[in-house]
C-alpha cells in the first residue's frame, strides 16, 4: 500500500497485473497492490495498452480527443491556433485540457484543395510534401489536363493541388507578342533569278484551346504557312518587281496566311522581308548596272551644266557686242583679276606701248 499524488495538469491511469482499472485526477490516493502511470495533460497521449480497451472507460474517453485518419486523408493538427504537424493514416489521441487543439481534415485522393485552407499553410514545411503547386506568370496562360483530359484554362497566378496518384499536366503558352524568323529561303523568281530571302513575322496566341488542343506544335505549322506564302508571292514576281515591291509584299503574305493562322489559334500582326541576298554573278551584274546608271546621271548633269554655261556666255557676248562700255568694264574686270596676283609691273618701251596702255585704261570717246 502506498500514497500516490497526482499534480495539477496531470492524470494517472491505474493498472493491476497489466489490466487497466480506472483514471485518477488531481489529488492524493492510497494505492494497494496496483501500478499508476502518470501523464502530462499538455502532451499527446500515448496509450500503454490497446487504445480500444482504455476507451471502454467513459470518463477516460471523454477526456481524450481521438483522431482517426484514413488512408486517403491527412489531418492538419493545430495547437493554440498554430499548425503543429500533419497527421497521416492512423489513430491519434490528445488530452482535452490546457492546450487548445483543432483538427482540419482533408481528402487527398481528390486534387482540389478546400479554399478554407490558408495558402500560406499549403506552402509551410509540414504541408508542402503533400501539395503540388504550379505558377502561371502574368504574361502567360496554361491549359490544365487531369488524367490526360483537358479541364480548363488557367489564368496567371499560383495554383495548388493535393499530391496523389492523379496525373496533372499543364501546357503553358506565352500570350505576349512573339517574333518568328523565316530565314534562308532559297526562291526562284518569275524570271528564274535565284535568290535567298530572310523574313520575319510578329504574331500572338489568341485562342489557347485551339492552339494546344487542335494543333501539334502550332508555331512550326505557322512557320510552314508563312514559308509557303512567301514562296508563292515571290515566285509570281520578276526580279525587278520584287526589288520594287519589297516593302509592300508583307501585306499580301499576311492576307494569305490569316485564315490558316486563325485555325492555329494565333493572329499574325506583321510580316516583312529583311534581306534579299543575290548570287555572286547576279550581284556583279547589278553592280555594273548601278555604276552605268550613275555614270549616265553624272554625264547628264555635266552636259546640262555645260549647256547652261555656254548659254550664259552667249548672252554676255551679245550684250557686250551692243554696248562698248560693257565691253570696257569686262576688260577692266579681267585686268583687276590679273593685277591682284601681281605685286609690281615694270614697263619699258617707246611711245607706242604707252599709247596702247592709255587706250586700255582710258574710256573711248
Amino acid at each position: 500500500m502506498k500514497w500516490v499524488k497526482i499534480n495539477a495538469y496531470e492524470v494517472g491511469l491505474v493498472f493491476k497485473d497489466g489490466a487497466y482499472k480506472r483514471m485518477l485526477k488531481e489529488g492524493n490516493y492510497l494505492i494497494w497492490n496496483q501500478e499508476v502511470v502518470k501523464y502530462n495533460l499538455a502532451a499527446p497521449f500515448v496509450a500503454p495498452v490497446e487504445l480500444n480497451i482504455l476507451l471502454k472507460d467513459a470518463e477516460l474517453a471523454e477526456a481524450l480527443y481521438v483522431v482517426e485518419v484514413k488512408d486517403n486523408e491527412i489531418v492538419l493538427q493545430y495547437e493554440n491556433g498554430l499548425l503543429k504537424t500533419v497527421l497521416t493514416a492512423g489513430r491519434y489521441t490528445y488530452w482535452k485540457s490546457i492546450v487548445n487543439y483543432a483538427f482540419v481534415r482533408a481528402e487527398i485522393n481528390k486534387i482540389e484543395i478546400d479554399p478554407s485552407i490558408d495558402r500560406n499553410i499549403l506552402q509551410s514545411r509540414a504541408v508542402a510534401p503533400f501539395v503540388r503547386s504550379y505558377t502561371v506568370e502574368s504574361y502567360e496562360k496554361a491549359a490544365l489536363f487531369v488524367d490526360g483530359k483537358f479541364v480548363k484554362v488557367l489564368d496567371s497566378g499560383t495554383y495548388f493541388w493535393w499530391k496523389n496518384a492523379t496525373a496533372i499536366n499543364t501546357a503553358r503558352l506565352d500570350m505576349r507578342m512573339l517574333q518568328l524568323e523565316v530565314n534562308g529561303q532559297e526562291i526562284l523568281t518569275k524570271d528564274k533569278a535565284a535568290l535567298r530571302i530572310n523574313a520575319w513575322a510578329r504574331y500572338k496566341v489568341v485562342d489557347i484551346e485551339r492552339a494546344v488542343m487542335k494543333n501539334k506544335e502550332y508555331d512550326k505549322q505557322l512557320y510552314v504557312a508563312l514559308q509557303l506564302a512567301l514562296r508563292a508571292n515571290v515566285g509570281g514576281m520578276s526580279f525587278d518587281e520584287l526589288l520594287e515591291k519589297k516593302e509592300s509584299i508583307g501585306a499580301g503574305i499576311l492576307e494569305a496566311v490569316q485564315a490558316e493562322a486563325a485555325d492555329l489559334g494565333v493572329e499574325v500582326k506583321d510580316f516583312g522581308i529583311r534581306d534579299v541576298i543575290l548570287p555572286g554573278d547576279v550581284k556583279e551584274i547589278m553592280n555594273q548596272v548601278l555604276v552605268a546608271e550613275k555614270k549616265a546621271q553624272a554625264n547628264t548633269i555635266m552636259r546640262r551644266e555645260e549647256t547652261a554655261s555656254t548659254r550664259s556666255l552667249l548672252n554676255t557676248a551679245k550684250l557686250m557686242e551692243d554696248n562698248a562700255m560693257l565691253w570696257k568694264l569686262k576688260e577692266m574686270e579681267y585686268v583687276e583679276k590679273i593685277a591682284e596676283k601681281i605685286s609690281s609691273i615694270s614697263v619699258n618701251g617707246n611711245g607706242i606701248l604707252i599709247e596702247q596702255l592709255k587706250q586700255i585704261f582710258s574710256p573711248q570717246k
